[in-house]
């Protein structure tokens, strides 16, 4: 049985997806906790609904990024976690911190990785004249938005889309996607040779 922890910032829909996906699909796993840097987010209350341990690092407490890992990288490892999954989790991560949990950490980005690292992806896609846009599932690692790739979501660009409408339908994949990702991780299902993940059962890792 393994232990996962969940970093939010805010609603966490991503975190609501993987709560419900754990529970009703049987992973071999528990939620230990979820934890934010927002006493005000609303992802809590969410986990405090589901029965799920909560906590919170408010980043504004400290006087660096430094100071602030450190305290959460003690809060985390208190929930002996295997798996740390970011789920809008909106802070840049110090080397020292990612290097802790070098491949047991999960992000979701708004993008079909490498392209469009960063904020405001999908508005700066338009901008581009991209045809499709997406998200991606990747191990972290102290280079913002790099790591192996896990899976990919990719949705075509229609005609009127807007930054909003591209948005909430990237979104309904991600609620896919996130979820398998972080199953096939607790299954033992993924593998990373030179730099590039296979899941080993034969899944698909694109999402479309």
């Amino acid at each position: 049985m393994k232990s996962i922890v969940i970093l939010i910032s805010g609603r966490g829909s991503n975190m609501e997806a993987i709560v419900r996906a754990c529970a009703t699909e049987g992973w071999p796993a528990r939620i230990a906790a979820v934890i934010s840097n927002r006493p005000g987010a609303a992802g809590l209350a969410f986990a405090d609904q589901h029965g799920i341990a909560t906590a919170v690092v408010d980043h504004k407490a400290f006087a660096n990024r430094e100071a602030f890992d450190a305290e959460l990288q003690k809060v985390i490892d208190g929930y002996a976690p295997d798996l740390l999954v970011l789920a809008g989790f909106m802070r840049i991560l110090t080397p020292a911190f990612t290097a802790h949990y070098a491949e047991r950490m999960l992000n979701i980005h708004p993008s079909l990785l490498p392209a469009f690292t960063g904020l405001h992806t999908h508005a700066r896609a338009l901008e581009m004249g991209c045809k499709f846009v997406g998200a991606t599932v990747h191990f972290v690692t102290a280079e913002l938005d790099h790591g192996a790739i896990v899976a990919q979501a990719v949705v075509p660009v229609q005609v009127g889309d807007d930054e909003d409408s591209l948005s909430a339908r990237v979104l309904k994949l991600e609620h896919r996607m996130y979820p398998q990702a972080v199953r096939w991780f607790v299954q033992d299902q993924l593998q990373i040779e030179g730099g590039v993940v296979r899941q080993t059962a034969g899944e698909s890792q694109s999402f479309i």
